[in-house]
């Protein structure tokens, strides 16, 4: 396995861990990782104590089907953008069962980047107690290795957020 894979396995365990202790479940509405998040939650015996429902939302019209993001922020800012992946976030949690949600969409290439947004660009944004946070990263490689490094962020930002919540 490689070091993201690792990761990946890692901070889901985490997951499988914190949610159930938490009595909280979890949500994924995932674009370009296509139901990888889910996938890998999944992975792990149990996880339906602590996985609620993954959405896939690969095209702007199931944005907006499955998850309620409004077709004009969609058109106004772009699919890959931190409105429409907070929008995405809040979907997630409105449409499911779910206490905590995940949402990623962005630009895995080889193609589709452009000047403002190039391959690799990818927004991340997790949801939870009426707050949403977001983060842009762009990141590197081929479209394998975006589509698992995004894996990887949004797994851990949300790790990071629950740890934090513990914390505050």
């Amino acid at each position: 396995m490689t070091d993201t894979e690792d990761a990946i396995v890692d901070l889901v365990a985490e997951l499988a861990v914190a949610l159930p202790a938490r009595g909280e479940t979890l949500a994924a509405a995932e674009s370009c990782t296509g139901g990888w998040i889910a996938k890998c939650c999944t992975d792990v015996a149990g996880s339906s104590a602590w996985f609620e429902r993954g959405f896939v939302t690969y095209s702007n019209a199931a944005k907006s089907d499955m998850l309620g993001v409004p077709a004009s922020l969609i058109e106004s800012e772009g699919a890959v953008s931190e409105a429409v992946v907070a929008a995405m976030a809040t979907g997630a949690l409105a449409r499911s069962l779910a206490d905590v949600a995940v949402a990623v969409s962005g630009i895995a290439g080889p193609d589709g980047g452009t000047e403002d947004k190039p391959v690799g660009t990818v927004w991340f944004a997790w949801a939870a107690d009426g707050d949403v946070a977001t983060e842009r990263r762009v990141l590197a490689g081929d479209r394998e290795a975006v589509r698992r490094a995004s894996v990887a962020v949004a797994l851990s930002g949300l790790c990071e957020r629950l740890r934090g919540r513990d914390a505050g």
